[in-house]
């Protein structure tokens, strides 16, 4: 084993470990789900066990169907699989000084153990008779085209359909403008903008420029839960070390190309766009602002990765772990103790405050149309004759399921079980 090789497994194993100890102290969770529900048990009106049957009820069908799923076929590791294990593993120790040791010790080896798993994973695909690990990648084509729409999309449900309509018109004319006029030549070398990037920062413009038409009302809802909740706020800020050592933790791992915060990032670090990966994620955490913040100022719990800002904050110190981790702490500080002059700032422009759902409600959308069909294409390379039957009957039958696996994974876990079928039928010499 190599020093970075060693350097990973410390930096994923804190991630883990101290992610299981913010949540056993009730400090911070990762699951937007369950923070409501920590002060509940915070204030006695439930107790630990039921506290850890709602973290394992809102979590573990994520961790299984969702993010080791997503990360599968990867070295890359998507995020909710180590940080909403993290909030299973806290809430499920007991609470007291042993109990957080052990979330601790328990939430890093956990990390280090998925880490192991998808390498070796990796490794087993690699010696399969047939090798449809070439063809996992396509899974992220349409995903790494398509990503530069959401904003578009964003505008149309917050503003309408024609002014949607605008938003992708001017995306798309920025699209054909970099690609044609993108590549310049800078002292002797070739520069090339990337197309997809740069039309998704002026899609992002464009959206943030509708958001900020909405002007306030003077209604003060957010002042309003501030002085309601300030004890709540109190409590947040008197945990700016611990929050502060997360986002070091995370943006190192984000900055060494171990962790993403989301599929989409994920797919585009896969690709090795690593720009468009940190623009995407850094418009991901702007869409979060205000629910982290909200929700943060109502339960005093806060994210576990704040906003999600510094895995933005990593990608973009990629290979400079040492800066990332104090740049990323430095982030999660700021965010803390910003919390209310920023939460006070969203009653002026209401529009960027409302705008946050919009971003996440686009992006998800997105991000599963073009992953399904990206696992259609991969399906069909894998296996010309039954892939696109096969990719549309999983997709289908799993709708009419009892317990149907997210829409964001059905395509990958599709792909992934039709490369495993093949090398058994070649193996039994059917095809």
């Amino acid at each position: 084993m190599d020093f970075a090789q060693l350097l990973d497994y410390i930096i994923i194993a804190c991630v883990g470990g101290l992610g299981s100890i913010l949540a056993n102290r009730g400090i911070a969770v990762f699951n937007d789900g369950l923070r409501p529900i920590m002060p509940e048990y915070l204030e006695g009106k439930i107790t630990r066990r039921e506290l850890a049957a709602t973290s394992f009820a809102l979590s573990f069908g994520l961790v299984i169907g969702f993010g080791i799923p997503i990360s599968i076929g990867t070295t890359i590791i998507v995020a909710h699989s180590i940080l909403l294990a993290a909030d299973i593993i806290g809430t499920w120790t007991p609470n007291n000084k042993w109990g957080t040791v052990l979330a601790g010790g328990i939430g890093a080896l956990y990390s280090i153990g998925v880490m192991i798993g998808l390498q070796f994973v990796v490794d087993l695909f690699a010696m399969l008779p047939v090798d449809f690990l070439g063809s996992l990648g396509s899974i992220a084509g349409p995903v790494f085209v398509a990503f530069a729409v959401f904003p578009a999309i964003a505008v149309a449900y917050q503003h309408g359909f024609l002014k949607g309509i605008v938003a992708f018109i001017i995306t798309f004319v920025a699209y054909l403008l970099v690609a044609k006029f993108g590549t310049f030549n800078v002292a002797g070398s070739k520069l090339s903008l990337s197309p997809e990037g740069m039309s998704l920062m002026v899609a992002m413009l464009v959206m943030i420029g509708f958001a900020m038409t909405k002007k306030g009302d003077g209604s003060g809802a957010n002042t309003s839960l501030l002085s309601i909740f300030a004890e709540r706020v109190t409590r947040i800020r008197k945990n700016w070390i611990w929050l502060a050592l997360m986002g070091g933790f995370i943006a190192c791992a984000s900055s060494l190309l171990i962790v993403a915060v989301d599929v989409l990032p994920h797919q585009l670090m896969n690709k090795g766009e690593y720009n468009e990966a940190a623009i995407a994620t850094i418009a991901r955490a702007i869409g979060f602002i205000p629910l982290v913040f909200s929700t943060a100022i109502v339960t005093g719990v806060y994210g576990m990765a704040g906003t999600t800002m510094v895995f933005g904050i990593g990608l973009l110190l990629r290979e400079h772990p040492v800066l990332a981790f104090f740049a990323g702490a430095l982030c999660m500080y700021l965010e803390v103790i910003l919390l209310a002059t920023i939460t006070k700032g969203l009653d002026k422009f209401p529009g960027i405050r409302d705008m946050g759902e919009h971003i996440r409600s686009s992006m998800t959308k997105v991000i599963e149309i073009a992953l399904l069909i990206g696992s259609a294409i991969a399906c069909n390379m894998i296996a010309p004759s039954i892939g696109y039957f096969w990719l549309i009957g999983f997709y289908l039958l799993n709708r009419t399921a009892k317990k149907p696996i997210v829409d964001l994974a059905v395509g990958p876990i599709a792909t992934i079980l039709l490369g495993v079928l093949v090398n058994i039928l070649h193996v039994l010499g059917m095809i």
